[in-house]
């Protein structure tokens, strides 16, 4: 399954980011004549209620949803990588400080508090990206610091401590080697929570602006005809569906081969 899951993800992502070079139908072109046209040869993915092409709108919607999903998510990593680090190596009042900010925002659920600020903010691709960021980071903050914790207590680093080795080359020679697994497990999952998260926003008419597009933006706008134009909102849902699947296949493999090496 994780090679099929490898093969599905990394097919979408050069079918969203290369095919429109060789598909050039466009994505905004109105066509009056073929309003919701079914899957045909001339339009592969059929079109919506204005006539548009929803192949072409589904390329094009999908570089948004990945661009979101993968800038967000390395943005969430970063900063959980950062803090959760620092909490568990420095422990004390740094710890206690840290804990009680990362419970401060678990109060509120992420999707709600998402849901806050794109309300009073224009949403745009960037604006999204810093949002889902500052509400992502907290799960994988967590998890880093409590491997931390662990690391910091290991022999070694108290030695190299007492022998006043920086901090700074302690972390980035012995933390990050321990780490690098579990902070990959941890990207792979945050992805697609921030592709689902973009998703969901726009989905609810709080994403990406008209005429930008994106798949959750797209599978809204099928809603109203899914009865009769099914093709509208499916072909984006599968694309939202093969990723995510596809990152958690991924995610759940790798978690098993660094809980059996840590067995070994």
């Amino acid at each position: 399954m994780f090679k099929v899951a490898v093969v599905v993800l990394i097919s979408l992502v050069i079918a969203v980011f290369l095919l429109p070079f060789f598909y050039t139908t466009s994505a905004y072109a109105l066509n009056p004549n073929e309003i919701l046209s079914s899957p045909s040869f001339m339009h592969p993915f059929g079109t919506d209620r204005l006539g548009r092409d929803v192949l072409a709108r589904v390329l094009q919607g999908g570089q948004t949803s990945l661009i979101i999903g993968f800038l967000s998510a390395m943005i969430t990593s970063i900063i959980g990588l950062f803090i959760g680090i620092n909490a568990g190596f420095f422990k004390g009042k740094v710890d206690k400080t840290i804990t009680v900010l990362i419970d401060l925002f678990l109060t509120f659920p992420t999707f709600f508090l998402l849901l806050a600020l794109v309300s009073y903010i224009q949403a745009s691709t960037i604006i999204l990206i810093i949002v889902i960021s500052i509400t992502g980071w907290m799960s994988m903050a967590r998890l880093i610091r409590s491997e931390s914790f662990a690391i910091s207590n290991k022999p070694y680093i108290k030695i190299l401590k007492l022998a006043n080795v920086s901090n700074t080359k302690i972390i980035f020679k012995y933390f990050a080697p321990l780490l690098a697994p579990i902070f990959l497990i941890s990207f792979t999952f945050t992805v697609g929570g921030a592709i689902l998260a973009e998703s969901g926003l726009s989905f609810l008419g709080l994403g990406v602006n008209p005429p930008n597009m994106s798949w959750g933006s797209l599978l809204s706008d099928g809603k109203a005809v899914i009865d009769i134009a099914w093709w509208v909102s499916f072909f984006p849902g599968l694309m939202i569906f093969l990723v995510t699947f596809s990152l958690i296949q991924i995610s759940d493999f790798l978690q098993q081969k660094a809980n059996t090496k840590d067995i070994l």
